[in-house]
């Protein structure tokens, strides 16, 4: 079965993306670090609230690689990795603990060995650093974020 978006969702999916570009490259400096803080994947858990991020968040991380220059492995690895821990987010979207787990370990595993591979970083240190940095954007700043979001009832298309 064929999902079509309505264009509502296709908004809400664009204003995701430009708001997790413009929040990596504000951030720039703590983003792309090997202790990553990247700021923007607080919203990584808007696929609890919306199924409509899911694109946003994807085609956001894509771009905001692409835009900063990263390395081809980086934007693809980055970005299919977003997709993935996204899907899996909202797949949890009934525990929003759980399902805040998903990009830290997707990402941590993902973007820790692609590290590793691309830059030549030690395995474990890489995926432990991206781990924790993930958690602490996820835990302190993306499960308020979806509770606040929750308790105005500001509905995500």
């Amino acid at each position: 079965m064929k999902a079509k978006l309505s264009l509502q969702q296709l908004a809400a999916g664009g204003i995701i993306a430009a708001l997790y570009i413009a929040l990596t490259l504000a951030f720039a400096p703590i983003s792309f670090s090997q202790i990553q803080f990247r700021i923007a994947e607080a919203l990584s858990l808007l696929p609890v609230l919306s199924a409509s991020s899911v694109p946003g968040l994807f085609i956001g991380c894509l771009t905001a690689n692409l835009i900063t220059g990263q390395p081809w492995q980086d934007v693809l690895f980055g970005a299919l990795a977003t997709l993935m821990a996204a899907l899996l987010t909202r797949r949890f979207k009934k525990n929003i603990y759980v399902a805040a787990l998903m990009p830290v370990v997707v990402n941590a595993l993902v973007i820790g060995l692609m590290l590793h591979f691309v830059y030549g970083l030690h395995a474990y240190i890489s995926v432990l650093t991206v781990g924790a940095g993930q958690a602490v954007v996820c835990y302190l700043l993306g499960v308020p974020l979806v509770k606040v979001l929750e308790n105005r009832r500001l509905q995500l298309p």
